[in-house]
């Protein structure tokens, strides 16, 4: 079964991007150890804006742009809620606690793609090997 990572790049070869500044999301599909770059998924520019606008003082450490702006909505969120998880050099921990809520995992790296993806993806295939070799023992 695959799986989708969202990975905050400007160049698409570095994680290079904390998550509240990532306009652009490289979208990759996992099946077994393999990944491909299949999408670019593009924060709407009026949610850019209006979350650039945040200033409500809230004290979350979620940055800006992509961040909660002060009412705990996240733009990025739905967009990225079909993804296991997300890579970025930085996310604030507003946003953290969101993604968590949804089951899916955050990483903060900064290295190559191709250097990161294979880790994180080596990562799950250990833990879905695991889960499947304990529900086959449970049976």
């Amino acid at each position: 079964m695959g799986y989708k990572i969202a990975v905050a790049t400007s160049d698409g070869v570095n994680v290079d991007l904390h998550f509240g500044a990532t306009r652009v999301f490289a979208i990759y599909e996992v099946e077994g150890l393999n990944y491909t770059n299949k999408e670019a998924r593009t924060l709407p520019e009026s949610q850019v804006e209006e979350s650039q606008a945040c200033g409500s003082g809230c004290d979350s450490g979620c940055g800006e742009r992509n961040g909660c702006h002060g009412d705990g909505k996240l733009p990025a969120i739905e967009m990225l809620a079909d993804c296991r998880c997300i890579v970025c050099t930085k996310i604030g921990r507003s946003i953290l606690r969101q993604f968590q809520q949804r089951a899916i995992s955050t990483f903060d790296v900064t290295m190559p793609i191709d250097e990161a993806l294979p880790k994180i993806v080596q990562y799950y295939n250990k833990i879905d090997g695991r889960k499947l070799k304990f529900k086959y023992q449970q049976e």
